[in-house]
């Protein structure tokens, strides 16, 4: 197995703790005795896929680098609803993250 790419480790953990991060601020929203919102169980099903995504990506598997980067596509959509400079923000963090993770080495560690 090839070593893995310290870009890959550094995008993995930060998406884990991104992940975890917001695991713990939405399930502030969870307000159980008033009925679970139905957008609040999506925001916290997207949380935990980022952390899932940094999980797997770790191990090397290939999906989980392609769902990561849909996971960032979809809030790039999501913040062309918001401010300008959130979705430059957004947009400019899928560029950087999709060129870490479609690099040849990262092809190859993500491929053995």
């Amino acid at each position: 197995m090839n070593k893995r790419p310290i870009s890959v480790t550094v995008i993995s953990w930060l998406f884990i703790a991104a992940g975890v991060v917001g695991l713990v601020y939405h399930s502030t929203e969870l307000n159980l005795a008033g009925g679970v919102q139905p957008e609040t169980i999506w925001v916290l099903a997207l949380r935990l896929l980022a952390v899932l995504c940094g999980i797997f990506m770790l191990r090397g598997h290939n999906w989980a680098r392609w769902v990561l980067l849909a996971w960032i596509a979809y809030h790039v959509v999501l913040s062309a609803f918001h401010s300008p400079a959130e979705f430059a923000m957004h947009a400019a963090l899928l560029v950087i993250v999709a060129w870490f993770l479609l690099r040849k080495r990262a092809a190859e560690y993500f491929h053995s």
